[in-house]
């Protein structure tokens, strides 16, 4: 007689192969188990401007899924492909905050106690399609959430990245400098997204949080090698083949 329910051993057995877990190098050792990928759109006054915005609007948050993160070791190359469906493949240098200690509702005052440490990241975005979905009123995931849109570099301790919240940050395109500001310029700052972050999601160790691009925003195309930097964090290279 077949039994109606899953026996323990037979739950305990994956259908189809599970997905191997996202691990982002420590600096220093040990890895990084990826579990949410926050966003913060608009986050510097002069990119809002750029877009189109102005004034210090609440902040907004998308996602990616955790699988888009493709890490790449201190000092060398790292690739991505350049993605179907677009003809407008932007980049978008940001500081990215790794949260160790989980909590929901979280005071701004007591927020930076929850952040693990720091690396560099680049929030790549198919423009057009995001764009398309604006006028649509659609959600835009397609334009942020696709593979290979998340790169990102080593993640530093805080207490090895202190200066990370005032800190410069800056991306070249084939050697030019395309985009350069400062952390301090965060129209919303770490702790104050954490705050707002956390009383719509419950954050949880190994979240990260793309914390928002400065201007200069713009196209690459297959060949292109972007240079990303946040001072006292690290640098990160990627090449779109």
């Amino acid at each position: 007689m077949s039994h109606p329910f899953p026996t323990l051993e037979s739950a305990m057995t994956t259908v189809v192969p599970a997905p191997q877990p996202v691990l982002v190098p420590v600096a220093g050792g040990g890895t990084w188990p990826v579990r949410r990928v926050y966003c913060v759109g608009r986050n510097y006054e002069e990119h809002a401007k750029e877009m189109g915005f102005t004034g210090r609007e609440p902040p907004f948050f998308f996602m990616k899924p955790a699988d888009a993160v493709v890490y790449v070791p201190e000092g060398e190359t790292g690739e991505i492909a350049y993605p179907p469906g677009t003809s407008n493949f932007h980049f978008e240098i940001e500081l990215v905050a790794a949260i160790g200690i989980g909590g929901a509702n979280i005071k701004a005052a007591d927020a930076m106690a929850h952040v693990w440490g720091y690396a560099v990241g680049l929030d790549m975005t198919r423009r057009d399609l995001q764009g398309e979905m604006k006028k649509q009123g659609r959600p835009w995931e397609i334009g942020k959430g696709f593979d290979e849109s998340a790169p990102i570099g080593p993640i530093v301790p805080a207490a090895k990245a202190a200066g990370a919240t005032d800190a410069t940050i800056e991306l070249k395109v084939n050697g030019a400098v395309k985009q350069t500001s400062t952390t301090a310029k965060l129209i919303w700052n770490i702790a104050e997204t954490i705050e707002h972050l956390s009383a719509y999601w419950r954050l949880e160790p190994g979240d990260l949080i793309y914390t928002g691009t400065p201007e200069g925003v713009g196209a690459v195309k297959p060949g292109d090698l972007m240079e990303g930097s946040v001072a006292g964090v690290g640098t990160l290279k990627v090449k779109v083949r």
